[in-house]
């Protein structure tokens, strides 16, 4: 398997060299980037698995360059605040991130993140289980290009939590599913203690299905157990 690709897009100098050392002894390949213009640069020269960035950027923030990130389908992206704010960390999985860690952090727990999130997003099998379009209640699901289709048309790229979270609503309809089996298939990790991760992720997929006039509620929360999916999906 090829090395993966890590770039550490963070303007503070010592945490960048930090975190570069870090990775760089975990066996990693690794770039640096002070702002968004040089992350874009390394994209149009590297393929890169993973983004590590801090919030607070120079020029656009990195809230802003998240959305950018997005767009590429394959790129794991984990977020680093200086601040213990619910509101970053909910922004930061509004927009798609897959992961946050709040400075100081643990380096280890902060590779171990990492390690377990590229084994999704450079896994050659990771999706090779997915059918390439699921359709239910008019709606459809394309693996190939990871979006969301609407009756009416419309179509919602999705980041990778969302596809997955999906995907394994339609895989087990009619199912309770709990938040540790969600977020384990989202990001191949544990639930930790006020994480809101899966919830942030649900509402984000409850706004696309919103989207069309009259849309029956296809997502139900079951109290103090997790959330069902209640659509009917097509043989």
């Amino acid at each position: 398997m090829q090395t993966p690709n890590i770039l550490i897009v963070e303007d503070e100098v010592v945490t960048r060299t930090t975190l570069k050392s870090l990775f760089e002894a975990e066996g990693y390949n690794v770039f640096e980037a002070e702002n968004g213009e040089q992350m874009h640069d390394f994209f149009e020269n590297h393929t890169i698995n993973l983004v590590i960035m801090d919030i607070n950027l120079p020029g656009k923030n990195g809230l802003i360059l998240a959305r950018e990130v997005r767009d590429r389908k394959n790129i794991g992206l984990i977020f680093l605040t200086g601040r213990d704010n619910d509101v970053d960390r909910i922004l930061g999985l509004e927009i798609g991130a897959d992961d946050y860690l709040t400075k100081p952090f643990n380096p280890r727990e902060l590779t171990i993140r990492a390690r377990n999130l590229l084994s999704r997003t450079t896994s050659s099998t990771e999706d090779d289980d997915l059918p390439s379009r699921v359709s239910f209640n008019g709606w459809t699901l394309d693996g190939d290009s990871r979006s969301l289709i609407a009756p009416s048309g419309n179509e919602f790229r999705l980041p990778r939590s969302e596809f997955r979270a999906l995907h394994l609503f339609l895989s087990n309809p009619g199912k309770i599913l709990t938040r540790e089996q969600l977020i384990m298939e989202m990001t191949g990790r544990e639930l930790r203690p006020n994480d809101r991760t899966v919830d942030v992720t649900i509402r984000r997929i409850r706004k696309h299905f919103e989207s069309e006039p009259n849309e029956e509620e296809l997502i139900v929360t079951i109290h103090g157990e997790g959330y069902r999916f209640c659509g009917s999906v097509d043989s």
